[in-house]
């Protein structure tokens, strides 16, 4: 996956979190971030790779985004990969 598609997909999963009711307010405590801070940040590439982390720890999170935009579900994952930080990955 390249580059650009990687980050078509996280500002999809970044207006997917922002939609979610439920949700965004638990990615927000987890960053200490802010609504602001979303807007401000959505094209940072760290940053979008952070919401596709984000998004990633949870099975039912990434069927429930990837069900709304129609995407493969093994998608954002790929797309995580392809942005800044994926080196500094460690699944132990």
């Amino acid at each position: 996956m390249d580059h650009e598609q990687a980050q078509v997909i996280a500002l999809q999963a970044l207006a997917w979190l922002v939609g979610n009711d439920e949700l965004c307010p638990v990615f927000l405590g987890a960053t200490g971030g802010s609504i602001d801070d979303l807007r401000a940040r959505a094209g940072d590439p760290a940053f979008l790779a952070a919401v596709l982390e984000f998004i990633t720890m949870d099975d039912t999170w990434v069927v429930a985004f990837c069900d709304s935009v129609d995407l493969k579900y093994e998608m954002p994952l790929h797309a995580r990969y392809a942005l800044p930080g994926a080196e500094a990955v460690h699944w132990t």
